[in-house]
């Protein structure tokens, strides 16, 4: 079988070792070395040019339906086991005037989530797991799918994120107290004040985005983010409203490409939601696709 891998750049230094073991077993394999984004971001293009029957995808779950071409998809999540004694120290020192927790970790934590979850309904706590709309494991949460929190959000008291980094609790649109546990360092934070900063500035774009005449409405041709349906209704209700608007297609949405744009004023992406968060490298406002109703009430 003719096997492409593909890894997240957090991964990739597994990568010769996987090959050299799937080579072991007779197979040819073949090496992704682009950037992955997530399981939107499946290399189907390259695993077409060298005529691979299937792509090993690391590091990811799978994300949602969309056209393979006959390549078979096969997600291996690469579980990380890690120690718990964070989680028991956090429902000490932070989590104790806390009732109802919600419950939340990334895809390389899944395995150990209802360890979790005994832990803290042994101290007495009543706990909520959520599901996203674009995922099929409970309690897991992505940079664009936090569907997981919010499916619980009016349920819960505080949040317990069992995860590092503040890339997946910064897309968590709550009020709620967020309590981050980092499975790797134990160190344990409340983000809370970095959500609402977050908030504020998602809303400072959405206000520089309405004094715009010109925009640029961004399609991504990454399998899972490919939405020319949503592109081709923002441009319709901008014009509506008197507003310039071309449609921009590219694999890569490159803010050093884009700025050679010079006619435009904001971007509304219809791709990764999270490409908001490098509005500095665009230099000009962006927002989502699906904050379009908020920004024609501005106009």
């Amino acid at each position: 079988m003719r096997i492409l891998l593909q890894f997240p750049e957090g991964l990739k230094q597994i990568a010769l070792g996987e090959a050299k073991k799937l080579e072991k077993q007779g197979h040819d394999v073949f090496i992704s070395g682009s950037p992955c984004y997530g399981a939107c971001d499946l290399a189907l293009d390259e695993a077409r040019w060298i005529k691979a029957d299937k792509i090993i995808h690391f590091g990811h779950s799978k994300f949602a339906e969309f056209e393979t071409w006959g390549i078979k998809v096969e997600y291996n999540h690469y579980p990380v086991t890690a120690k718990l004694d964070s989680i028991k120290k956090a429902l000490k020192s932070e989590l104790k005037d806390y009732k109802k927790i919600g419950l939340a970790t990334t895809v390389q934590h899944l395995h150990q989530l209802k360890e979790i979850k005994k832990i803290l309904e042994a101290a007495g706590k009543q706990v909520f797991v959520g599901k996203g709309g674009h995922l099929q494991e409970e309690g897991q949460v992505l940079g664009c799918d936090a569907g997981a929190i919010k499916s619980i959000d009016s349920k819960v008291d505080a949040i317990l994120y069992f995860g590092a980094g503040l890339f997946h609790p910064l897309g968590m649109d709550t009020a709620k107290p967020l309590l981050q546990v980092n499975p790797y360092s134990g160190k344990i934070t409340w983000l809370t004040a970095e959500i609402e900063k977050e908030l504020r500035r998602r809303k400072g774009a959405l206000l520089k985005a309405s004094e715009a005449n010109s925009f640029a409405i961004l399609v991504s041709t990454k399998p899972g983010q490919f939405n020319i349906v949503a592109a081709e209704s923002c441009k319709k209700k901008l014009e509506a409203k008197n507003r310039s608007a071309a449609i921009i297609v590219c694999n890569e949405l490159s803010s050093l490409s884009l700025q050679n744009f010079l006619k435009f004023d904001a971007y509304i992406s219809t791709a990764c939601p999270r490409l908001q968060d490098d509005s500095e490298l665009f230099q000009k406002p962006v927002i989502n696709w699906t904050e379009l109703g908020k920004l024609l009430e501005l106009l």
